[in-house]
């Protein structure tokens, strides 16, 4: 049963490679062709040629990167605030942070052009990058792990001189490295699909990152499905091999955390 339900989900990545080695027309062929008549590798270089791949491949390493090391940093330092430390107006301030989880990213993207416009940011990495750098979610996800440790271990820290920074940076901190895990996780995940905010304040295809480049492919009358397969199987590999090596820590976050 496991095997078998293995296979069904393997299924449309299996198809996928299988796309990316046919022909245009025997992608589109009204009976389903299970196996191409002929391997077509070129369709694979053939992406270099209709996009500046590496370029918009480095383009979404270093965003992924950046926001993921910022999300981490903010994050952190806001759910521990929020989950320790008692200051005039907290409640008010969650209760604003926990808003934006309710109102559809969609709502506030032309403020946020607006906002990038006016900074001088349109087609820069600074724009890609700023709107990522911090996440309700991650801040709510933080908050979450740190009220489940022990005040005991606060108290103890205190009691042997240490200030708030160092018994967040060296008796909290590293009990939240399972949940940490999850939070650049999904981060990296998130970053890397990104699609909408990148088609918006890039127009300069070498300045993409690669979600957005594929979505160039895409023709208003036709389109080459294979170079679009090839394309975003290689768009695909960094993630998953993360994945493939890091699969144990994933796991262990995810079940850790509570999350799906």
């Amino acid at each position: 049963m496991l095997g078998g339900g293995g296979l069904l989900m393997a299924f449309p990545f299996v198809w996928q490679i299988i796309m990316s080695l046919s022909t245009n027309a025997e992608v589109q062929s009204v009976t389903p062709v299970f196996w191409p008549a002929e391997l077509q590798w070129q369709n694979y270089a053939a992406v270099f040629t209709r996009l500046p791949f590496l370029e918009q491949l480095t383009t979404s390493v270093v965003i992924t990167v950046i926001r993921t090391v910022a999300q981490i940093l903010f994050c952190t330092l806001a759910g521990y605030a929020f989950a320790r430390m008692r200051f005039r107006g907290r409640g008010i301030l969650l209760a604003l942070v926990l808003s934006i989880l309710m109102v559809p990213s969609q709502v506030y993207l032309l403020s946020q052009y607006q906002i990038v416009q006016n900074l001088g940011l349109l087609n820069t990495l600074g724009g890609l990058v700023l709107p990522g750098l911090f996440s309700a979610f991650g801040t709510f996800l933080m908050r979450t792990a740190f009220l489940a440790m022990p005040t005991e271990l606060e108290e103890a820290a205190r009691l042997d001189g240490a200030n708030p920074f160092q018994i967040f940076w060296k008796v909290m901190l590293p009990l939240a490295g399972p949940t940490i895990s999850v939070l650049a996780i999904t981060t990296v995940l998130w970053s890397w699909n990104e699609l909408l905010w990148p088609l918006v304040v890039t127009t300069f295809s070498d300045r993409m990152p690669l979600s957005a480049g594929l979505a160039t492919l895409i023709g208003d009358r036709t389109t080459d499905y294979p170079v679009v397969m090839a394309a975003s199987l290689l768009a695909m590999a960094p993630v998953l091999i993360m994945f493939i090596v890091l699969q144990r820590r994933v796991i262990d976050g995810l079940a850790s955390s509570g999350l799906k």
